[in-house]
């Protein structure tokens, strides 16, 4: 009896402080105006294809609500003597920074996409070449392929088919852009010396 009793008392008090360190980040975060910040980035219109509402601070809120949540409940079954489910909640806690990592792995693939896409597209325009909405695309998916690899990686799925891809991709990339420029870089190279060379000369 005196065991139920503490372990009810931790139970309350536990989810208590972890709602409220959830509550803390999510205003912290609303505070810092990240989300303005990735808004910019073309976050906010990534995650509306997907039916998403940007809101990083209420995101990152819910992961501490949790993580406190399973540290209380793995308080409480100590208590408890129940070892098979305090042997499952440390799995669980010592695979949940794999799960942060992962999401901030994501999270910061679809920034840089975003970003690269509109710098290719930038500089492809500024060359005056063709297809620069093409290789904005292009750029695009390959960083978010990438991110999506070193995600799955992250958090252990078939962990050595995707460092295989990651390499692979890696290898492909290098490829295309030694190909791409090779083949079509020469003539944009060539024309911009000669624009430098005669601006020199003036």
């Amino acid at each position: 009896m005196p065991n139920l009793l503490g372990a009810l008392i931790i139970l309350i008090v536990g989810l208590v402080i972890a709602a409220g360190l959830g509550k803390i980040v999510e205003k912290l975060f609303d505070a810092l105006k990240v989300d303005r910040l990735l808004e910019q980035l073309g976050l906010d219109k990534i995650l509306d294809r997907a039916d998403i509402r940007l809101h990083s601070g209420h995101f990152l809120g819910a992961l501490v609500q949790w993580f406190f949540a399973i540290v209380t409940l793995l308080a409480v079954s100590d208590v408890l003597g129940l070892a098979a489910f305090s042997d499952f909640l440390q799995q669980v806690l010592l695979y949940a920074p794999n799960i942060a990592i992962a999401v901030l792995i994501m999270l910061a693939g679809v920034v840089v996409a975003a970003f690269a896409s509109k710098l290719v597209r930038a500089s492809v325009l500024a060359a005056r070449l063709h297809s620069a909405r093409f290789l904005g695309a292009l750029t695009k998916w390959a960083v978010l392929i990438f991110a999506f690899l070193a995600t799955l990686s992250q958090l252990g799925i078939a962990g050595a088919l995707v460092n295989t891809l990651i390499m692979g991709f890696v290898a492909m990339l290098a490829l295309a852009g030694g190909l791409a420029f090779g083949l079509g870089g020469r003539d944009a190279a060539a024309a911009w010396l000669e624009k430098l060379k005669s601006e020199v000369s003036k």
